[in-house]
């Protein structure tokens, strides 16, 4: 099979912002005949945006992003990710402009996260952007943040509908079937915490904050640096809903376990809560490898269930795609997993760059020209819009995979 990778980029860079000199140095980008789509995304703790035509070309984009406050206070505070976000959206707009030598009025429309997400962080983006297209007479596109997650993929190659999608972050956890543009068959969702939080929270119990390793990093980063040097066969955490047949997923008791044996570990080391173990890495390592195999596990049913009930074209296997996308499909660990799972069942494995499988301005951007392609969505700039904290993805098809209770025949993960 073939495993699509491409290069990882870590940040886009950030240059000081001199409103003064903004609108001197501003040069418009030369008229186009291809459409040009503003995105801006705010759903959680990264301010982004970008200028996407319509071929997919990214013209410019500018992302602020909050990870160092956060870590430093342990989690994402709403109320300081909101404020964060309304220092810095016109900036990161107004960045993304520049760059991308687009003015305002060459636009075509403005696509923005609406749904789901942090409420307050939401309200931030939304806000800023009905003041934009109205200012500016621009068509408004309010943006479903899961599908533009699905559908980034699509910008950076040819990808025909119908395909299957597993979508992992800090805060979701689903597999679905994209059909088209807005139109998904929701298979299995997290059932408590997604991945990326039950990652982070496993890491700050291990207090990898002090290890001098990964004192800049997210908890998933620190894990999974951590679990390269790890031994994950020294603890055996067992993997979630082992007697569950359907798709969707839990972690909080994967990390019961983890905690459990922290705490077991600490009284063994006779060391206090807060202080590194001395088998830290083997602990993380066992708890990567877990949430990893929980994913194929779920994976592999959604593609059976598929096959079994004609949702996936019957064109070549070699050609049939998995997307997997979301911020937690950064960890190259639980990309060879999911590889791995794709490869055993004649599939391919596509997924975006690591710079775009986390929140950014341009996955939104592109939705939205998929949007305005097909005139989905599209409202004038005087629509009334609300944002959506918790907003299903699609149609709800767990109840008929659960029904199905398709038995997993044995299998090995080759990492």
């Amino acid at each position: 099979s073939l495993f699509f990778r491409l290069h990882a980029s870590a940040c886009v860079h950030q240059p000081k912002y001199r409103p003064e000199t903004y609108y001197q140095r501003f040069i418009p980008r030369k008229a186009t005949l291809s459409r040009l789509v503003l995105g801006i995304e705010t759903s959680c703790d990264e301010t982004g945006a970008a200028v996407v035509d319509e071929t997919g070309e990214i013209l410019g984009e500018s992302l602020h992003s909050q990870k160092h406050v956060h870590l430093r206070s342990g989690g994402i505070i709403p109320t300081v990710a909101q404020q964060l976000h309304r220092e810095n959206i016109e900036r990161v707009v107004q960045e993304a402009l520049e760059r991308s030598r687009v003015d305002p009025g060459q636009l075509s429309a403005v696509a923005t996260t609406v749904k789901p997400g942090l409420a307050l962080s939401l309200g931030v983006g939304l806000e800023f952007s009905q003041r934009f297209v109205r200012q500016h007479r621009k068509s408004f596109i309010p943006i479903h943040h899961m599908e533009a997650h699905a559908l980034t993929v699509r910008m950076l190659r040819h990808l025909p509908f119908p395909f299957l999608v597993l979508l992992v972050s800090g805060g979701h956890a689903l597999l679905a079937v994209a059909r088209g543009v807005d139109d998904f068959l929701l298979l299995g969702h997290t059932l408590d915490e997604a991945p990326g939080d039950t990652l982070d929270k496993i890491a700050r119990r291990l207090s990898l904050v002090h290890h001098p390793q990964c004192s800049a990093l997210s908890g998933g980063q620190a894990i999974e640096l951590l679990a390269k040097d790890g031994d994950r066969k020294r603890f055996h955490f067992r993997t979630p809903m082992g007697q569950t047949y359907d798709c969707c997923f839990s972690f909080a008791g994967l990390r019961n376990q983890v905690t459990n044996a922290i705490d077991k570990l600490e009284a063994e080391e006779g060391v206090e809560k807060g202080t590194l173990l001395s088998c830290v890495n083997d602990i993380a390592a066992a708890a990567q490898h877990t949430v990893a195999r929980h994913l194929a596990k779920r994976t592999l049913r959604a593609i059976l269930f598929c096959r079994a009930n004609g949702l996936l074209p019957s064109r070549s296997p070699a050609l049939l795609p998995k997307v997997l996308s979301g911020g937690v499909a950064s960890n190259l660990y639980i990309r060879q997993a999911l590889s791995t799972i794709a490869e055993t069942a004649g599939l391919q494995l596509l997924c975006p760059p690591a710079k775009f499988c986390t929140d950014n301005g341009v996955m939104i951007a592109w939705n939205g020209v998929e949007r305005l392609r097909e005139q989905r969505g599209v409202l004038p700039p005087s629509a009334d819009v609300r944002y959506e904290p918790k907003a299903p993805l699609g149609v709800d098809m767990t109840a008929e995979v659960k029904a199905a209770a398709i038995r997993l025949p044995p299998f090995k993960m080759k990492i």
